[in-house]
């Protein structure tokens, strides 16, 4: 089992990267959030969970073992698999999958392409505690809605959304409104993936 990758960013793409460890160059799928910290020609690790079939053997991508856990954790969920799982960490963060589940906030769950109103019920059902506790105590769209960037931090994630495939306008526009509906101080370069987010929710979710 391959737990994480570190190495030299080869390629970045819509819904993968090629990470070369070693003169190996290792294709992993990942979120539109883990794909905007990557670079290519820098160095990064990535933690990494890997899904075998009896005709392939696939790695998926994780800026933290935190969301790799999540990501496997929700596949012990009857009718999840890794693609699904994967577009669920796309529209939430892990806290905001704990509170989902937690609450039972099946509003939350649907807006993830793919899961319908029985879908979430049965995500609610079956995944009970196994998340674990929230580490935040603020509701998910609050988090959301109180992310803003500033200078730097607006052009990289306008960046990422030109480089997933949006026009350049287009981008422009969904990080202005989603910095308007926030109204807050600038925060912490952190929050960069935060307003990543929410910019793919208001496009129309993510690609892959």
């Amino acid at each position: 089992m391959i737990a994480s990758l570190t190495g030299t960013v080869a390629h970045v793409g819509l819904d993968r990267v090629v990470v070369d460890v070693g003169g190996v160059g290792y294709l992993v799928h990942a979120t539109p959030t883990t794909l905007a910290g990557l670079r290519v020609g820098e160095t990064a690790r990535v933690a990494t969970s890997m899904v075998v079939r009896e005709d392939s053997m696939t790695l998926y991508g994780f800026g933290d073992a935190d969301e790799r856990d999540v990501f496997e954790a929700v596949q012990t969920v009857s009718g999840v698999g890794p693609r699904l799982a994967l577009a669920m960490l796309a529209v939430h963060t892990p806290d905001a999958l704990r509170r989902a589940v937690a609450t039972e906030d099946l509003a939350a769950l649907t807006r993830v392409p793919g899961i319908g109103r029985k879908g979430a019920q049965r995500i609610v059902l079956e995944l009970g505690d196994r998340l674990g506790p929230a580490s935040g105590s603020a509701p998910a769209e609050a988090a959301t809605a109180a992310a803003t960037v500033a200078g730097d931090h607006t052009e990289r994630v306008v960046e990422a959304l030109t480089g997933l495939g949006w026009p350049a306008k287009q981008a422009d526009d969904a990080v202005a409104k989603v910095l308007a509906e926030a109204g807050a101080e600038v925060v912490a370069a952190d929050e960069v993936a935060t307003t990543l987010r929410a910019a793919l929710r208001l496009l129309g979710g993510h690609r892959g």
